[in-house]
């Protein structure tokens, strides 16, 4: 799977459990079609999390307060391979492209460093999974009517947490308490926008591992990048809670830019001396 857990835990909220039609927007679909569109974009979107035959070569600006850095990210068969290129928007010095230089080197050298991050990408995407798998229990979803988003029309809706539906795992936890919004594509069927916030903590492993404090809140926009091969563009994320016995704030914003497809079947070895080519 190509992107963090985290990600995938609340891309594609979406449900097959709806309400009656909402007010406001005039309706530009029945019920019974709403429900089918987002059958469709849900399965779309698990379907998509699971293809890993379109790598992808892009750029990633990740930001939070006190640090902003800019990576080139390499889809590979063995794993993302990365390489810094900015660190708060200003180009690497001599020295730090060094530091690049020899960090990627060491991978590299120990082909057991490429591997053991390939087995936590792995472990990540089976996490993500779970809760898409979810998905047609965990929510209520309501037809919002018709909207237009950055790249056309699109059908809204809201969604509440379903009463009926019992996590079976720390992974959906977070489901039981997500109310909010999301936008679906009618002609790609495909999930272009979502926000989420917390209207209630959240206690992971009976409040001994952790807990995600009410009031927080994300929001991802999806497109099209070429090919008709859809990747995140943008998330924002605000939350604060305690992981074990720490106390954490989650502050962080990614654009996710300049997608170029690579080839099916890409060592992790070639995806590093194509870091160096660009240069």
């Amino acid at each position: 799977m190509r992107r963090s857990v985290l990600h995938l835990l609340l891309l594609p909220w979406v449900a097959a459990v709806y309400g009656q039609v909402a007010g406001g927007n005039a309706a530009s679909l029945t019920p019974l079609e709403a429900q089918e569109l987002v059958d469709h974009a849900l399965r779309n979107e698990l379907s998509a999390a699971q293809d890993a035959g379109h790598p992808m070569h892009y750029q990633l600006r990740k930001a939070s307060p006190h640090l902003t850095t800019t990576k080139e990210i390499f889809e590979t068969k063995d794993g993302e391979v990365a390489r810094l290129l900015a660190v708060n928007d200003k180009p690497l010095s001599a020295a730090d492209q060094q530091k690049e230089d020899a960090r990627l080197n060491a991978l590299l050298s120990d082909p057991g460093k490429q591997k053991h991050r390939k087995q936590a990408e792995d472990e990540d995407a089976g996490r993500a999974l779970l809760v898409l798998r979810a998905l047609p229990t965990a929510f209520l979803y309501q037809y919002a009517g018709t909207g237009e988003g950055s790249a056309g029309a699109v059908e809204k809706f809201t969604f509440l947490p379903n009463p009926k539906f019992s996590p079976a795992n720390l992974e959906t936890e977070a489901l039981t308490e997500m109310a909010g919004e999301i936008w679906i594509d009618p002609l790609h069927q495909r999930v272009t926008h979502l926000e989420g916030h917390l209207q209630k903590d959240v206690d992971f492993g009976w409040g001994i591992l952790g807990r995600l404090n009410k009031g927080g809140w994300i929001v991802i926009e999806q497109a099209d990048v070429g090919r008709g091969q859809w990747r995140i563009v943008h998330f924002k994320m605000q939350m604060s809670g305690r992981v074990v016995f720490k106390t954490r704030v989650f502050d962080t914003t990614e654009e996710e830019s300049r997608f170029a497809p690579l080839p099916t079947g890409l060592s992790y070895q070639r995806a590093i001396e194509m870091t160096r080519d660009s240069q």
